[in-house]
């Protein structure tokens, strides 16, 4: 029974806690890792990417984020390297740290690769402490320009800090 008790009051805490991360006025920055094969898309074999993000909360449990990314795409001589900039809206749900996205990114390549690219994510803020969490994440990407060659699925592993 005390073991019952002291579990349902550490998760009650860790809502708690959780609660109070999402609050409006607060910011947030992340980085994140995607690729080494745990993205997909019908054009690449290898894919590995950089993401550096930056919120700002308007109302509790809604951000907007700007994303900032780079991303190197081996087996294709078409769009080797790729840089991306995207705004993103977080929905996050604060009994239980998951968070979804809706957003669109553009992304560049050479002189030949322009897209445009809607997507949504569902994500989960792991709190480590009380600022920081470990943020995995699932995303699906729409390319305009050729669905069967750019639009992407994939996993994403974020490191991120919540600030006041």
């Amino acid at each position: 029974m005390i073991r019952k008790l002291s579990l349902m009051v550490v998760a009650l805490m860790m809502a708690i806690a959780a609660n109070a991360q999402f609050e409006q006025g607060k910011k947030y920055i992340s980085a994140s890792f995607s690729g080494l094969d745990m993205g997909y898309n019908g054009s690449s074999e290898f894919n590995v990417g950089l993401q550096a993000k930056g919120g700002y909360f308007f109302a509790d449990n809604l951000a907007l984020v700007g994303t900032v990314g780079y991303n190197h795409v081996g087996g294709n001589d078409e769009t080797p390297d790729r840089v991306s900039l995207g705004l993103q809206g977080r929905y996050y749900i604060i009994q239980n740290g998951i968070y979804l996205g809706v957003g669109a990114t553009y992304k560049h390549a050479n002189h030949n690769y322009n897209d445009i690219m809607p997507g949504v994510e569902i994500g989960y803020a792991f709190f480590i402490n009380r600022h920081v969490t470990i943020e995995p994440a699932v995303y699906y990407e729409q390319s305009f320009k050729d669905h069967s060659k750019y639009s992407n699925v994939g996993l994403r592993l974020g490191l991120g800090i919540y600030l006041f």
